[in-house]
């Protein structure tokens, strides 16, 4: 395979959702996670986390149905990532966090399924090439 086509932007494109996906194994891999000690902030945490997520999966789905995919593989990285955690030693699994880590996804690709100005924002360069 061609160096141009191995860097081909489409698959660049999953670069960050899946740099965001070890981010969170590794997390998942900690005994404990600083933060405040308010009840159920965590869920809060997973919610946006996932969200984060979804985003950079739909973003990166190709095809009408992709979105949709990308918020069942987000939903099952998280049932799996609550797996893991089942193994790590001062880590609990909870089904909670697993339905915040979907819903998070799912609200995520429904804001950039359906509101062009949100999609619109994500999608604007934050640097403008200069004019040529």
């Amino acid at each position: 395979m061609s160096r141009q086509r191995w860097f081909s932007r489409e698959r660049r494109a999953w670069l960050w959702p899946l740099v965001m996906a070890a981010l969170i194994f590794s997390a998942s891999s900690r005994p404990s996670v600083a933060g405040p000690r308010i009840l159920h902030f965590d869920k809060v945490v997973h919610f946006c986390v996932y969200g984060l997520l979804g985003t950079l999966a739909c973003r990166t789905a190709p095809g009408r149905g992709g979105p949709w995919w990308a918020l069942v593989a987000v939903s099952a990285y998280g049932a799996t990532d609550e797996w893991h955690q089942s193994f790590v030693p001062g880590r609990e699994t909870e089904l909670g966090d697993w339905v915040a880590d979907t819903t998070g996804a799912a609200v995520a690709v429904l804001l950039y399924r359906r509101w062009s100005w949100y999609r619109t924002l994500l999608e604007k360069p934050l640097i403008k090439a200069a004019a040529k």
